[in-house]
């Protein structure tokens, strides 16, 4: 199979850590979740993190969103800390549930951030509409989460990430729970969403196929303390039907994404 590959992105990086440790304090003493990450993230690259479970690759995406505050080393995002780019709105983030509120439709769902910024009711709408557009959901922003399949709440929830038009977009396994039918169907949307938006996106997985499939940039990370193994710049197109997984450049990535996952266990 012969593909031509993505085009290098050259653009300085949006996030860019160096030396970033994390350590929390327990009761049965320090827990050190991170230490000496070197990454840098260019505008619209798709950079997938990918270890076993504890080896700080969601620790690493709340750092990026001040959700959690490193004890070494420097990380910025658009050049200001994660406490001023969170102020700024430079991200929006998706978690593992879809967290929808029950009692509000889709519509008003996706609503809510727009409202606590204070965005008046003809904004609004317009980024309600827009952004049920690009998820493949208008016609449903008047259901109730409970109406909709998992699949489509998880894309409400993208959605209302997407509502500020963040240049920014955070994902914590939020396929992780779906089955591979639906997950593989996500996986083909969420990359047509990206090649619209030219998001730059953060997203975190513990499926090494969705990582090679969706990525131009995949970072392997050991088990704790998390460590990056291996940072691999996807050779694949940017268009990727899903038989692309079939292919032997795909294969190779997975093969490499493997072997640095055994190598961080190798660590221990």
């Amino acid at each position: 199979m012969t593909t031509a590959t993505a085009p290098q992105i050259e653009s300085s990086p949006v996030i860019s850590a160096r030396n970033l440790d994390l350590t929390f304090e327990t009761n049965d003493g320090p827990v050190h979740a991170l230490k000496g990450v070197d990454l840098d993230i260019a505008q619209g690259e798709f950079v997938s993190f990918i270890g076993p479970s504890g080896c700080g690759k969601t620790t690493f995406l709340r750092v990026i969103a001040a959700l959690e505050q490193p004890t070494g080393g420097e990380i910025t995002v658009n050049g200001m800390s994660p406490d001023e780019a969170r102020r700024n709105r430079a991200y929006g983030y998706v978690f593992q549930a879809a967290g929808l509120y029950p009692w509000r439709t889709i519509e008003k769902n996706i609503k809510l951030p727009l409202e606590i910024m204070g965005f008046d009711r003809a904004e609004q709408e317009r980024r309600v509409e827009n952004v049920l557009d690009l998820v493949d959901l208008a016609g449903f922003g008047k259901k109730f989460p409970w109406q909709l399949s998992g699949g489509m709440q998880q894309r409400a929830s993208i959605a209302r990430a997407l509502a500020f038009d963040a240049d920014i977009l955070l994902m914590d396994e939020p396929f992780g729970a779906l089955d591979e039918i639906v997950r593989d169907h996500l996986n083909e949307q969420l990359l047509q969403l990206w090649a619209r938006t030219n998001k730059t996106i953060g997203f975190v997985t513990h499926s090494i196929p969705e990582a090679v499939y969706l990525s131009t940039k995949i970072v392997v990370m050991s088990p704790r303390p998390g460590r990056i193994t291996d940072v691999i710049d996807s050779p694949l197109p940017k268009e990727r039907p899903l038989n692309i997984r079939d292919s032997s450049e795909f294969l190779e990535i997975a093969t490499r994404v493997r072997d640095g996952l055994r190598a961080g266990h190798a660590y221990d």
